[in-house]
């Protein structure tokens, strides 16, 4: 099962589907993390689309979800059409907190993104990052993410490919 249209579990977390009342508690998921990073949190630019989840992601053939713990929002996760590559799709928006890293979430939303992102037939994945955020750039790499060109973001210095 993929998350679209159900709630999933993983161990205590519920991820399931945006709904519009979510949208100020992803932004600050987002924000959060970036400042923790040391990243600028850019709500006119790179970070608009967590603020227009229904524009850029539901409407476009993409989806985006949030991750619950204790009823309250503790990551997000997304995806919608590219214009890069063969019947692509950027990953995008997949920011963890602190209390829910490490125990596998990233990688189980990671996967199911792939689930999920397949069954629509997309063929590419794409993916950018910053180097800083290390735990992310290991999760790619260890999850058959390849290296490509092509940054378009601009706190972003990597950005990788996969090949469904």
């Amino acid at each position: 099962m993929t998350i679209p249209d159900i709630e999933v579990r993983f161990q205590s977390c519920v991820v399931r589907p945006w709904t519009p009342h979510d949208r100020i508690a992803a932004a600050n998921i987002i924000s959060t993390v970036l400042a923790e990073y040391g990243l600028v949190w850019d709500p006119e630019g790179a970070d608009r689309d967590v603020l227009e989840v229904q524009t850029y992601y539901l409407n476009t053939g993409g989806d985006f979800w949030v991750v619950e713990h204790n009823r309250n929002i503790v990551a997000t996760a997304g995806y919608y059409p590219i214009n890069r590559g063969v019947e692509a799709v950027e990953i995008r928006k997949m920011y963890l907190l602190p209390s829910v890293r490490g125990q596998g979430l990233g990688r189980f939303l990671l996967h199911q993104l792939e689930t999920a992102i397949a069954a629509r037939h997309y063929q590419q994945i794409w993916i950018e990052t910053a180097s800083v955020l290390t735990e992310a750039v290991k999760l790619y790499e260890c999850n058959g993410y390849i290296p490509a060109s092509g940054v378009e973001t601009a706190r972003c210095d990597r950005v990788y490919m996969k090949q469904l």
